[in-house]
């Protein structure tokens, strides 16, 4: 599970969604990425793959907010025949924010276009989950990585950016999604 911008791995529904893996088998990993004030796009993604080491059709991602370009971009820097099982990307988008006050701080992750292509040689299986009323990540970034993966997409209302800020510690949708994802 990767954390989004000033983020960490206690916040928010990642415990409790460790809780719930690790008793079904799954090993679960949350690195704490690396300098959340200000991330760089090649350290992000140079800790994601050292944490996953080689990756196969065992090796499940999920992201939130930045956490999905992350995997999106680790995604691209795979080997030929190096896969990963599914990505689910909550609150995620692919290209740079444009919200009042935001000075594309995380710039260093658009430089050059999502490989679309590329990614889903290596990963076969995404959902998006996003919510209606998130201010930070509008919708439209849902609209675009379900139809750029060919993703199930799922959108509520009411969960906001689906952090602990919103009061979000419990996130049944991820869990159900992965367990299907997995199987």
């Amino acid at each position: 599970m990767i954390h989004g911008w000033e983020g960490h791995p206690a916040e928010g529904w990642r415990p409790w969604l460790r809780k719930e893996l690790e008793p079904r088998g799954f090993t679960v990993s949350i690195p704490a990425m690396p300098e959340t004030q200000l991330p760089q796009m090649e350290k992000w993604v140079a800790y994601l793959s050292e944490t996953i080491g080689i990756p196969d059709e065992q090796t499940y991602l999920v992201g939130h907010s930045l956490g999905a370009i992350t995997i999106l971009r680790y995604l691209e820097t795979l080997k030929n025949k190096q896969m990963a099982g599914g990505a689910i990307f909550i609150s995620g988008f692919s290209y740079d924010l444009e919200y009042a006050g935001y000075n594309h701080e995380l710039a260093s992750f658009f430089k050059t276009p999502v490989d679309w292509k590329k990614i889903k040689l290596h990963c076969p299986k995404f959902t998006v989950i996003h919510s209606t009323d998130d201010k930070w990540v509008p919708i439209k970034h849902a609209m675009l990585l379900t139809e750029k993966l060919h993703a199930k997409k799922i959108i509520q209302t009411g969960m906001k950016h689906y952090s602990g800020d919103d009061g979000i510690f419990e996130l049944p949708i991820v869990l159900n999604e992965l367990l299907a994802m997995s199987k």
